[in-house]
């Protein structure tokens, strides 16, 4: 896999230029406790402006507010200074300046009010930043709770390199919670080129890395040989973590009427981020984080125009589903050049780090009237966040691979009728179908298909389905209305056995440009509607009152139950996407009685039925006795009974979707 190959290639000139560079001749410094902190006392703090050149700045202790912090005492102090006249005060970015005060490091710069000029401020101490070099992963660490309402984390600059506005509107969208605020910056020269960090250094804590560039920058507080601590405050809080660590080039200081911040560059990567908590970020200098690395082929079939991009992004529950999900959207945004409506085919493969067995390959087509960039990417969003998130597994991601293809056409067919034969049958016999299709301003085509009645298929009427894949049939619709069903109960009611099944229904899941053909069960419902009372369950050490069985009325099968075997399906691609279903009823006899059957019908007619014909709800037989005029007339009724069936309204919800058992809604919550 060529991406793979590039980023070992990375990796290898991360380690040479490591083994090259004499990074840390840095000997240990002295702390000052913050118990030996007093009001009154003057020190400096150590930060970057331009460049890669490290500042100082005064600083004048003003007092201790207890347990104000994360992780217990924080420092107020006032902040002063050429560079902090020049920066407008503490800027966003300087989040993790080291304080020192008689020559020992006292803490970070980490925390400011709202509504000052930021001249004043608090410092984390250095004494519970060290603290996330142990074992963080046992200890519960509070939550920031500051005694003044004002009181706010000095924000981190998130500094985005590649991407266009309308990806990262998405991605903040998407994320809300972490209140993000991408800043447009350029690249440095250098950047390539691995620097040693020390305490006052700028560094990155980056999302993605590769075509495009992701990281929040802030500052260097201490270095202890190759573990380092930085920011002073939590990012994201996310715990223990794999952020890219990268240099960070300062190109300037922006004022603005909100709050100052560093304009700069997410540089090479030099080591990994593995703590996100209360007091700071920590990580090894040195270390290669884990990341997944994602190929992205977006082509314009009317332009001709193709991008194809390589990043690494990192793997996280919350995160990787829209950090993955956004790259893809920035390169279909950037190949298309424009906005609006269109048809995109889309084709994509996660790979699990657990083998291929956990693989997902998918493939779908979609069409939007008004913004189909954003709609190319609602599929690989969905399926990654459901995997992220399914009950069952861990899911480690080794690689995802997308591919797609856009035309500003629209490619779409309605299913206009559909013959069936032969339309007696038993058992284990083939049904052949010749469904018709109007492509959008295009002729009519037929599409040859063909159903294996299932062995176990019960005698009586069959009700087959002849439907696009993206359509939910027409009596669940119904249904839907009637019990005023949304797609978030409906995805609640569904359930999966383990992570097997997940997997199967969601790479079997149908397509929008597949013409499916499948039993349309009488006794399924989207709902229990059942009125009997059946046992209660076992509940507190309380048995159950027995209930006699023969009372009780047999259960409907749900649409979230699924059966161990194949289900009956016959599908078929096509190069639109499909709109439209119908109903074509079979019956279904013993071999003796479908020989017989066949053979009276043999002298009336061909035997065949069409989807408009078994419409009437009448017996889909018909007949040799009646004549042509019965039969327009029966014809015209049918087609009235379509339209009665099939109301305006209930035509909108039949739009091409993604299907629901793809769909779900998640708060993004802060952790």
């Amino acid at each position: 896999m060529n991406i793979l190959r590039k980023f070992r290639r990375v990796a290898a000139a991360m380690t040479a230029a490591f083994c090259c560079l004499t990074a840390f001749s840095v000997q240990a410094e002295t702390f000052m406790s913050v118990k030996d902190v007093q009001p009154g006392m003057t020190g400096y703090a150590k930060t970057v402006a331009h460049g890669r050149k490290i500042e100082t700045f005064p600083v004048e202790v003003l007092g201790i507010m207890k347990n104000a912090g994360p992780s217990g005492d924080l420092i107020l102090a006032k902040f002063s200074g050429p560079l902090i006249e020049e920066s407008g005060g503490i800027a966003q970015g300087m989040s993790g300046s080291p304080v020192y005060i008689n020559g020992k490091l006292v803490g970070a710069v980490a925390y400011g009010w709202s509504f000052t000029k930021s001249r004043m401020g608090m410092i984390t101490p250095i004494e519970d930043m060290v603290k996330l070099w142990n074992d963080p992963a046992k200890e519960e660490i509070p939550e920031f709770n500051a005694r003044e309402t004002q009181l706010v984390p000095i924000a981190t600059p998130l500094m985005a390199s590649g991407f266009d506005s309308l990806s990262m509107q998405w991605m903040k969208d998407k994320l809300k919670s972490y209140n993000f605020q991408p800043v447009d910056t350029a690249s440095a020269g250098d950047d390539n080129v691995a620097y040693p960090l020390e305490a006052g250094s700028s560094v990155a804590a980056a999302f993605v890395d590769g075509d495009m560039r992701l990281g929040a920058i802030g500052t260097v507080t201490y270095v202890d040989d190759k573990h380092i601590v930085a920011f002073g405050h939590p990012f994201l809080k996310r715990g223990s973590i794999d952020y890219f660590m990268h240099n960070a080039y300062i190109f300037t200081i922006v004022n603005n009427y909100d709050s100052s911040f560093k304009l700069g560059s997410v540089g090479a990567e030099v080591g990994k981020i593995d703590q996100d908590r209360g007091s700071g970020i920590a990580g090894e200098y040195g270390a290669v984080a884990p990341g997944i690395p994602v190929t992205i082929h977006v082509s314009d079939r009317d332009t001709l125009a193709a991008k194809t991009k390589h990043v690494k992004i990192i793997e996280d529950s919350e995160l990787t589903p829209v950090l993955a999900s956004t790259t893809v959207y920035n390169t279909v945004n950037q190949t298309i050049d424009r906005k609006g409506g269109g048809t995109a085919t889309i084709a994509y493969t996660i790979r699990s780090a657990d083998g291929d067995d956990k693989s997902i390959t998918r493939h779908n087509m979609y069409y939007s009237e008004d913004n189909i960039n954003e709609k190319s990417i609602d599929e690989l969003y969905n399926v990654l966040d459901i995997l992220k998130h399914n009950e069952f597994i861990k899911y480690p991601i080794l690689s995802i691979e997308s591919d797609i293809s856009l035309t500003q056409a629209k490619q779409s067919a309605r299913i206009v009728d559909a013959t069936a034969a032969p339309v007696v049958v038993s058992p284990g016999d083939t049904i052949y179908f010749k469904v018709k299709i109007h492509p959008y301003r295009g002729e009519d085509e037929i599409k040859d298909m063909s159903f294996v009645v299932p062995e176990d298929q019960p005698l009586g009427d069959m009700v087959l389905e002849v439907r696009g894949g993206g359509v939910v049939p027409l009596p669940y619709l119904i249904q839907k209305q009637q019990y005023n069903l949304t797609d978030e109960i409906l995805e609640r009611l569904r359930t999966y056995k383990d992570f097997a099944d997940l997997k199967k229904k969601i790479e079997e899941e149908d397509s929008n440009n597949q013409i499916v053909i499948e039993i349309l069960e009488q006794n399924v419902s989207m709902v229990n509607d059942e009125k009997s009372t059946t046992a209660k369950l076992k509940i507190q050490g309380k048995e159950p009152v027995e209930t006699d069985k023969s009372l009780v009325k047999p259960k409907k099968k749900l649409l979230s139950e699924h059966d161990d075997d194949d289900e009956a399906k016959s599908v078929v691609d096509t190069p639109y996407i499909i709109h439209g279903d119908g109903q074509i009823t079979i019956k279904v006899m013993t071999p003796a009685k479908r020989d017989a059957e066949m053979a009276k019908r043999k002298k009336s007619h061909s035997g065949q039925v069409s989807l408009v014909e078994s419409m009437d709800g009448e017996d889909s037989d018909v007949t040799g006795k009646k004549d042509d005029v019965k039969a327009r007339k029966t014809a015209i009724k049918m087609r009235r009974l379509i339209k009665i069936r099939r109301p305006r309204t209930l035509k909108r919800i039949m739009a091409t979707r993604m299907p629901t058992r793809l769909r779900t809604k998640r708060m993004n919550k802060f952790s």
